[in-house]
């Protein structure tokens, strides 16, 4: 079997082989970074490497990276492929929302105006509770997203607003959820 670092030493006519590259980023996606252009730009092969390894996506083609079947299809499998998303679909409702499902720290990467979504946002700390450092102000202020982070996660607390952490009945609150 070959071993996906091995495309770096590899001929470019090797580089370009669709069989030998489909190998090479199902053992290590990141692997893909020694891929052909071309093969690069190959669905197949791109989402090959990023079920392997999310932060593969860095080198698919931009073509790939604008590409919203690709992507909300890429997110699916790695949420924080989000990372490598055009700025137009890190503002995408539905690839945003496919993201913070598989992993809530994407919401990292999500535009200002989604961080602020509370569908996104209430699907992310839901996921990963932490992620509540990532919504915006207003939603760190909103009772109902960070007692959701907190029954996550206790220390989601950390990120809720000054005005949250100062309510008694609040804090009280979030106590019991893991009293």
């Amino acid at each position: 079997k070959l071993h996906g670092k091995a495309l770096e030493y590899v001929s470019d006519d090797l580089k370009n082989d669709h069989e030998i590259v489909l190998a090479a980023v199902a053992a290590n996606g990141i692997a893909i970074l020694y891929a052909s252009d071309d093969l690069k730009n190959n669905h197949e092969i791109v989402l090959t490497a990023v079920a392997s390894e999310g932060y593969a996506l860095e080198y698919a083609s931009d073509d790939l990276k604008n590409d919203r079947g690709f992507m909300l299809t890429a997110v699916k499998l790695r949420g924080r492929a989000l990372k490598y998303a055009s700025d137009d679909l890190k503002n995408d409702h539905e690839i945003v929302l496919a993201a913070v499902t598989n992993n809530g720290f994407a919401l990292q990467y999500a535009s200002n105006d989604l961080r602020n979504d509370r569908e996104i946002v209430l699907t992310a700390v839901k996921q990963h509770g932490e992620a509540l450092e990532y919504a915006s102000d207003d939603l760190k202020n909103n009772h109902e997203i960070v007692l959701a982070a907190v029954k996550e996660c206790f220390f989601a607390l950390r990120y809720a607003s000054d005005n949250l952490k100062n309510d008694r009945g609040f804090v009280l609150a979030a106590e019991k959820l893991h009293g």
